[in-house]
């Protein structure tokens, strides 16, 4: 009897590591609070048994990822190892952060790099002219993809078949009054942002903040990214935005494609 292949799931099941897994979501359960947080309050965080959170925990600790005194825990600043070896090693990052310098110092105002993470958007470089407080969106912020200019501006890679099975799933709550929430509604909105190379999102986000983004193809014209620039409401007007922000993405995603691989 020939042997069988085992499928390429089978192999996928065979290789995952559930300690690791499991590890990885105890990290990812200290952001939920500000502070230390409690063995009880991790374990119940991360679905995981006491006994389990608490292993992982003093495996962390000896990592040098988590500090506690046997109560209470909190991460350590070597955790920033992580996103640092990611920022290090991500080409959008090399190869854009020059050009949110240049359109920043262009247009006077903050300009940031983001990246889809599933249903959500990270933000992953920035650059701010010095007249402007360095607050708002650091790096590593993570918002919702339905309601962001770069979100939207990234959803429009996906034909209208899979991005309304996609915008049908996705969680999608309203941030502020003028929050969008409607599948329909979103898959017009988006499809009208792809035809036009842009996307402008007024107050959706955050109450009185509006910004616009251009997506950021590779050498093929995959989109990989998006980079956007905003304003306060009551600084910049919406038209504003695309008479002067606008032709400034623009030229700048369009100056990088043949370098992004």
């Amino acid at each position: 009897m020939p042997k069988l292949k085992r499928s390429e799931t089978d192999e996928r099941a065979t290789d995952f590591v559930e300690a690791l897994d499991r590890g990885l979501r105890l990290l990812q359960c200290f952001g939920t609070n500000a502070g230390p947080m409690t063995l009880s309050d991790l374990a119940r965080a991360a679905d995981l048994p006491r006994a389990t959170a608490r292993r992982m925990l003093f495996t962390l600790q000896r990592g040098g990822f988590v500090s506690g005194d046997g109560k209470l825990f909190a991460l350590t600043p070597h955790v920033l190892s992580l996103a640092a070896s990611y920022l290090r090693s991500n080409q959008l990052v090399t190869v854009l952060q020059p050009v949110l310098d240049r359109v920043a110092t262009a247009a006077n105002e903050i300009s940031s790099l983001a990246v889809l993470d599933r249903d959500e958007v990270v933000f992953i470089a920035r650059s701010s002219p010095t007249r402007l407080f360095s607050g708002g969106l650091e790096i590593g912020y993570r918002l919702p993809s339905f309601c962001t200019s770069v979100g939207r501006a990234m959803l429009g890679q996906l034909d209208d078949a899979e991005l309304a099975a996609r915008l049908k799933t996705m969680k999608r709550e309203a941030l502020t009054p003028q929050t969008v929430t409607d599948p329909k509604a979103l898959l017009a909105r988006i499809a009208a942002d792809r035809a036009q190379g842009y996307a402008l999102v007024d107050r959706e986000a955050e109450p009185h903040f509006r910004s616009i983004s251009v997506p950021v193809r590779r050498y093929d014209g995959i989109i990989v990214a998006a980079i956007n620039m905003g304003a306060h409401v009551d600084r910049v007007p919406a038209q504003e935005l695309i008479d002067r922000f606008l032709p400034l993405l623009r030229q700048g995603a369009e100056s990088v494609r043949s370098q992004l691989l």
